[in-house]
């Protein structure tokens, strides 16, 4: 064990040229960022997800109830001992041959069985009040993180000279405040890294897996070897957008759809600025190119641009997905159906909708007005 972390922690990757631990540990001058510190980060998700059950039972399920959000689900299926074996045990979408076997051994037409899976599927979905008591806690929680993240920063010198993440590298004292931010980041971080596995499911599952592995590398690598200030552009940067969306899809869920409406395009307009304009030209210009002439490149330096491009490549896929979003909208008139569905990781949205059924009937029964959930997700930041 002894030799693995020796080979883990070896200075010339971690560190720049004749720079060591030892140079780094905390001294009555200063203090800076200590690999142990990350170890708070697991407690505080804990706790974060406690505080999240608390928000959700007694603040935003009252609000959900002012707003006349009910807390509804779908129409239940009939119970049918075969149909209910086959949708668990096998398959939740029986193709055409299954169907017509099904049909002669239940006496059933083919099209019955077809709906029985439909509200079977359904089911499974978690009502609007549900969705609505998330939101709001994403919500409250990216808000309040961007407005600590800013009032920080603009206290600092290096949002206004990002040359100044890298002068006098890596011996950069760590602060309270700046300690605070990246556990804090950490720990939301960690607490969602679990939480996705219980929360609503979205077809996305995968991408937002892969982005939360790469939030919590990049938070606890940069931490580590102190590139902590440039950290936190990238973590206020990211974090500018996501409560925009939560705010939209609210808007959504509480049918308020011209005010749903207006948040989606302010949503866009700040992703897409912020994650394929500002990000590439401020930050990745500066890790890239003003790091390489004041401190020059080594191993742990390649690792983590490596992991800032991996992120921009999911910046690019999502903005790709709310230009897609924004062109539907135009030829509709409204928020049209988000690609990265909220509710299940298959398009059952479509499914609910009983044959011969107008598709924009259909939609305001199912009581998403005029979103129909296109709008239920989007990119979440570093969140993302």
């Amino acid at each position: 064990m002894a030799g693995i972390l020796a080979w883990f922690w070896n200075e010339r990757f971690w560190l720049p040229h004749n720079v060591t631990w030892a140079d780094l540990k905390n001294t009555e001058e200063a203090t800076f960022p200590q690999a142990e510190d990350l170890y708070l980060a697991f407690p505080l998700a804990f706790c974060i997800f406690m505080v999240r059950l608390i928000f959700e039972r007694f603040i935003a399920k009252p609000c959900a109830i002012a707003l006349n959000i009910q807390a509804n689900g779908p129409q239940i299926a009939q119970p049918n001992a075969i149909l209910e074996k086959v949708f668990t045990a096998i398959t939740k979408h029986p193709d055409e041959k299954r169907l017509e076997g099904l049909s002669k051994q239940l006496d059933w037409d083919v099209r019955s069985i077809q709906h029985w899976f439909r509200q079977r599927r359904n089911q499974e979905k978690p009502s609007t009040l549900t969705r609505f008591c998330e939101s709001m806690w994403r919500f409250s929680f990216y808000l309040y993180v961007f407005t600590y993240g800013v009032r920080f920063l603009k206290k600092t010198p290096w949002l206004w000279n990002t040359k100044h993440c890298w002068y006098n590298y890596p011996y950069q004292p760590l602060t309270t405040d700046l300690h605070y931010y990246y556990i804090l980041e950490l720990s939301f971080y960690w607490s969602l890294m679990f939480s996705q596995f219980t929360d609503i499911k979205r077809k996305d599952f995968g991408i937002m897996f892969l982005h939360h592995l790469v939030s919590i590398s990049l938070i606890t690598f940069s931490y580590v070897n102190n590139m902590a200030r440039v950290g936190t552009l990238v973590l206020c940067l990211h974090d500018s957008a996501d409560a925009l969306l939560e705010a939209a899809k609210m808007a959504n869920y509480a049918k308020f759809q011209k005010m749903c409406d207006l948040l989606f395009v302010m949503f866009a307009m700040v992703f897409i600025t912020t994650r394929l304009g500002i990000y590439p030209l401020w930050v990745l210009n500066t890790t890239l190119f003003e790091s390489w002439e004041i401190i020059g490149p080594y191993p742990s330096w390649w690792v983590f641009n490596l992991l800032l491009l991996l992120i921009q490549g999911l910046n690019c896929f999502w903005s790709y997905l709310i230009i897609k979003i924004a062109c539907k909208a135009v030829s509709r008139g409204k928020v049209s159906k988000d690609d990265r569905s909220d509710i299940e990781s298959s398009s059952d949205e479509e499914d609910s909708e009983p044959p011969g059924k107008n598709p924009h009937t259909a939609t305001t029964t199912n009581g998403t007005s005029g979103t129909n959930g296109y709008l239920l997700t989007g990119p979440c930041s570093m969140d993302d």
